[in-house]
């Protein structure tokens, strides 16, 4: 009798998946394009202002509250029973990470899915942010429609270099420059920020959230971590810094190491791969989510993790969990390809959890 591990098997999904994805060379990798110069040297240069409150662990964040949006809405559809709304407003970023983004990046795209049953203040809403490739809001709102008869409402982000604001020469998810990945984790950090405010104070929802698949949980636990207030912080299949997605798991054979390497060898001497990939570490370093303030009320960060994760490897969840004592990891059998695809059940189940260890804001007169 033969038996079969099925652990294995997901393992070996992430793997095909990947060669098809990273390994081609039809399809272009991240990164084709360098390290972005003067963008990169820039961000590097504002590494304090990049991420202020990560410097010292800082309790309550100085730069709050940020910029305020108030999207421009539109009816996409409604019914007697909830309605779904796209808004565009212009991104909250400074004038030196304005001018750093790509022109197509400059106006930000949200979904807004709410049920009508309840006034807000007796809602709940989580904000969802994009995962690597992910360029459209209908994954997102399928996770969050079966929501609404919870009184949860859904809003979904459109990253920067994503979607409509994806730049003309890039193809797909694809970032031309490793500048580039900062400056989509920063600026979907400023939006989801400058949403979450616009959810408390303008829509006046009783409680929030925020939560992303993979990249986009990875922002989602910045920005939980950043939130004054507590909201429920749901990072699912994510690891806890992009130096594991692009340096560690199936991604680093998506990454142009030549081109990193031949694009330094313009500034200074011959670089081993290794040197360059030491390099890349460094910068990454940055998106270490360790490296933030505990949320407000760890016990409503809960993590999704899958069993046999060929892109993140079990310890960098683990990680996340040791540095906010209090959070919660659930594990769900597969891979990140299977899980994706399979649990978003356990998914919805987390949000729920997440959104019921938060206490409901004072009720308006």
């Amino acid at each position: 009798m033969v038996t079969v591990n099925l652990g294995m098997l997901h393992y070996m999904l992430d793997h095909i998946y990947g060669a098809l994805m990273h390994r081609s060379r039809i399809l272009t990798p991240f990164f084709s394009r360098g390290w972005g110069g003067t963008k990169l040297d820039m961000l590097e240069k504002m590494i304090h202002q990049l991420f202020p409150e990560v410097e010292g662990h800082a309790a309550a964040p100085h730069n709050w509250p940020p910029a305020m949006v108030r999207p421009i809405w539109r009816t996409v559809w409604e019914t007697g029973n909830a309605c779904l709304r796209e808004g565009v407003f212009r991104t909250p970023c400074d004038d030196p990470l304005l001018s750093a983004l790509p022109p197509e990046s400059h106006n930000a795209r949200v979904a807004f899915l709410l049920p009508k049953s309840l006034p807000p203040h007796r809602m709940a809403c989580v904000l969802h942010l994009a995962g690597t490739g992910d360029h459209t809001f209908e994954r997102r709102l399928r996770l969050g429609g079966p929501l609404l008869k919870e009184n949860i409402a859904t809003m979904v982000l459109e990253s920067p270099f994503y979607g409509q604001r994806r730049p003309v020469l890039q193809r797909g998810a694809k970032l031309l420059c490793v500048s580039d990945l900062l400056l989509l984790g920063r600026a979907t950090i400023e939006e989801a920020r400058s949403l979450l405010h616009w959810l408390d104070s303008e829509a006046g929802f009783g409680k929030m959230g925020v939560c992303g698949l993979s990249m986009g949980g990875v922002h989602a636990a910045m920005v939980g971590s950043l939130h004054p207030t507590p909201v429920a912080t749901l990072p699912f299949l994510s690891p806890h810094s992009a130096v594991v997605a692009f340096c560690e798991g199936i991604m680093k054979h998506g990454t142009a190491w030549e081109a990193l390497r031949g694009d330094l060898a313009t500034h200074k001497a011959a670089m081993t791969l290794e040197e360059v990939r030491e390099r890349l570490r460094n910068v990454l370093s940055l998106t270490d989510v360790t490296r933030f303030p505990i949320p407000k009320i760890p016990n409503a960060v809960i993590l999704v993790a899958a069993t046999d994760d060929g892109y993140i490897p079990k310890h960098s969840v683990l990680e996340l969990q040791k540095a906010w004592p209090g959070s919660e990891v659930r594990w769900v059998t597969g891979g990140h390809v299977s899980s994706f695809l399979l649990h978003n059940d356990e998914f919805r189940r987390a949000i729920v959890d997440g959104l019921n260890r938060l206490p409901w804001k004072e009720s308006p007169l």
